[in-house]
């Protein structure tokens, strides 16, 4: 079992695995149950914090998940793949590239549905531990530097999915708790300038911080990122740091605990009254296309024009058929579009039922497309 957990590929499978039983409740006699135990109310009344166990994976759990994604973010920038500008430049722009593409052919086929149109960043999203499960089941047939490349992208796009959720997917703002939230922001920065090491102080004021973001209006997994990005990188003087400890500590909880709760969750999609119409909904139209095609374009298009160009270089021993593969996986968009999809549409209503639909057909098909792409690449000599 600990040879299981220990696979780079283990997250993808018990994601799936949970998606899948989700799926299977949702289509049973137990779809009531499975219901019923989404919109369990739970919380503190003493602090206004009662909400459905649904609410309580997607605003709590999912801090977590996103203060990994901080810390993430954080190490690529200060000593990883996204540390200087040679090797930022393909990763970035191929990230935007994948990004504004779906984003685009979304809008343009949602266009005539203002509520539609609130999906627009459902297909911009790229799943970074379903992504990587798929390409480390390839084993030697895709070169090292391809992982590199697919996490650069994945963390990029994380951020701009994060900067998205901040700027437009907000409800109506309190001004005084968002006051209270930036000064849980300063709080945490001061503490990082005050070169405090241990992890105590950051996490209880990252608490306080969750709190105040969650009644601000804003989405309270932001206050997960904030957190992160303020925990200092500092070793000690036998090598060891809070950053590091946190971020081996919190890894494996947000795999195979956190991630798979969020599925079971969130992908329960009822086929009941399900047809034709549903699939070709400009909604789930808009999502499959943008996610297979959209992600695939946009990134490897990207990627031509700036090797083309000069201004980057291939990843070693990557032909341009290894990038498109990577370009199709990036079209794995699960968690993060699910999530956005919540966000944008709410919960026990038609549309999110078909951001479901959406997002689980078009990220099977993209995972599929990368996978036998990556199988027909070669790799080259350079």
């Amino acid at each position: 079992m600990q040879k299981f957990f220990s696979q780079e590929w283990a997250p993808g499978i018990v994601l799936t695995a949970a998606a899948a039983l989700a799926l299977s409740i949702a289509n049973s006699p137990l779809q009531g149950m499975y219901q019923d135990l989404l919109q369990l109310p739970l919380g503190l009344e003493a602090l206004h914090l009662r909400k459905p166990l649904l609410l309580w994976v997607n605003d709590a759990l999912m801090a977590v998940f996103f203060f990994l994604v901080g810390l993430e973010i954080k190490r690529e920038i200060c000593v990883g793949e996204l540390s200087s500008a040679r090797r930022l430049a393909l990763p970035l722009f191929a990230a935007i590239g994948g990004m504004l593409t779906p984003a685009l052919i979304y809008a343009g086929i949602n266009a005539h549905d203002s509520l539609g149109l609130r999906g627009w960043a459902i297909p911009c999203a790229t799943d970074i531990a379903f992504a990587l499960g798929v390409l480390s089941l390839l084993g030697s047939r895709a070169p090292a530097s391809l992982k590199v490349f697919l996490t650069a992208v994945a963390i990029i796009d994380d951020l701009g999915a994060i900067l998205i959720i901040a700027f437009f997917y907000t409800d109506a703002l309190s001004l005084p708790m968002l006051g209270a939230a930036a000064g849980c922001i300063a709080v945490l920065f001061a503490l990082n300038r005050a070169g405090v090491t241990r992890a105590l102080p950051y996490l209880l004021t990252g608490a306080i911080l969750w709190y105040c973001v969650l009644k601000s209006g804003v989405h309270p997994t932001l206050a997960g990122v904030a957190t992160a990005l303020a925990i200092p990188m500092t070793k000690d003087a036998a090598g060891h740091s809070a950053f590091d400890t946190l971020e081996q500590g919190v890894k494996p909880w947000v795999n195979f605990t956190i991630l798979p709760l969020f599925a079971f969750s969130n992908a329960g999609l009822s086929m009941a009254g399900m047809s034709l119409r549903s699939v070709a909904h400009p909604v789930t139209l808009g999502i499959v296309v943008g996610l297979v095609l959209g992600k695939a374009a946009g990134i490897f298009g990207t990627c031509w024009a700036m090797v083309r160009l000069g201004w980057a270089e291939m990843p070693a021993q990557a032909s341009p058929v290894h990038v498109f593969g990577v370009a199709c996986l990036c079209g794995i968009g699960f968690t993060m579009s699910l999530f956005i999809g919540m966000l944008a549409f709410g919960e026990g209503n038609e549309y999110a039922e078909l951001v479901k639909l959406g997002v689980m057909s078009g990220s099977i098909i993209a995972a599929s497309a990368g996978a036998a792409v990556l199988l027909t690449a070669r790799r080259t000599t350079g």
